[in-house]
């Protein structure tokens, strides 16, 4: 809850949709971060989209004691009248566009090269290419 208050009273220009916080066997406690991979408040560059998920991560840890910070960004699918999004025939309904995942005491510098040089991340290239300025 910590951190949708830090991160919902800001207006990022790639939107956060949802934030999730889960914990696994061991104390091992995650946030995920899921952002609009489309629709931004304004025109986003790549070395843009970086800073903001750089920030959204620190600020994360900031607000929280969570271990890790997963991030992910999703463009929306078209869905036909006819197409089942719930239940045992469900379709996707959108895309996973990029992804990273980061623990704490990762250095800022470390997260921003790691997304810059695509280590450990996940960037859909057709995407980056047209989704990005």
């Amino acid at each position: 809850m910590r951190i949708g208050r830090a991160l919902f009273g800001t207006e990022w220009p790639a939107q956060v949709l949802n934030v999730y916080a889960d914990g696994i066997a061991g104390g091992h406690d995650v946030a995920g971060l899921r952002l609009s991979g489309v629709h931004f408040h304004h025109a986003l560059t790549r070395e843009q989209f970086i800073a903001e998920v750089s920030a959204l991560v620190n600020r994360s840890f900031s607000a929280s004691t969570v271990d890790e910070v997963d991030v992910w960004a999703t463009v929306p699918l078209r869905v036909g009248k006819d197409i089942v999004v719930a239940g045992d025939l469900a379709k996707p309904t959108s895309r996973t566009v990029f992804t990273l995942s980061a623990l704490r005491g990762e250095t800022s510098a470390s997260l921003v090269r790691r997304m810059r040089m695509a280590q450990g991340v996940f960037w859909d290239q057709d995407w980056a290419r047209s989704g990005l300025k």
